[in-house]
C-alpha cells in the first residue's frame, strides 16, 4: 500500500459520534419507588443546618438514580448524595428471635436556597 492510500484510509475513518445529551425525565412514575421515606430522627434533622435531607431508599438504588429522583420529584438542585447501608441485626422479642431487614439511607445535600419540607410529603 502506498503512502497516499494509507493517508486516504486514515482520513476515511471518522470519530464515533458523541452520544446525544439525555433529555430531562418527564415520566415520574419510575422515580417514586426509589425514595421509600424520609428519615425523621434527631441526627437527620441536625443535618438541616448543612442543607442536608436524609431518605430511606431502595437498596438497589445508585447515587445518580437518587439524585435524578430527588431533583425531579422535589424540583430542587442536588449538590451531593452520600449513601449508607445499615445491615439488619438479630433481635429477640418475647423469647423469639427476629431479624431486622437491611436498609439503605441517602443523605442528600441541596444547593443553597433549596429546601425540602419532609413533613408535608409529595
Amino acid at each position: 500500500m502506498t503512502t497516499e492510500k494509507k493517508a486516504s484510509a486514515v482520513k476515511e475513518k471518522k470519530a464515533p459520534a458523541k452520544a446525544a445529551a439525555k433529555a430531562p425525565r418527564t415520566d415520574l412514575s419510575g422515580l417514586y419507588p426509589i425514595i421509600v421515606s424520609p428519615v425523621i430522627t434527631e441526627k437527620a434533622t441536625n443535618g438541616s443546618q448543612y442543607n442536608q435531607v436524609t431518605f430511606r431508599v431502595l437498596r438497589s438504588a445508585t447515587k445518580p438514580q437518587i439524585r435524578v429522583a430527588i431533583e425531579n420529584l422535589f424540583k430542587v438542585k442536588v449538590t451531593a448524595v452520600n449513601t449508607h447501608n445499615r445491615r439488619g441485626k438479630t433481635k429477640v422479642f418475647k423469647g423469639r428471635k427476629g431479624f431486622r431487614s437491611d436498609v439503605k439511607f441517602a443523605i442528600v445535600t441541596l444547593a443553597e436556597g433549596n429546601t425540602i419540607d419532609v413533613t408535608t410529603g409529595l
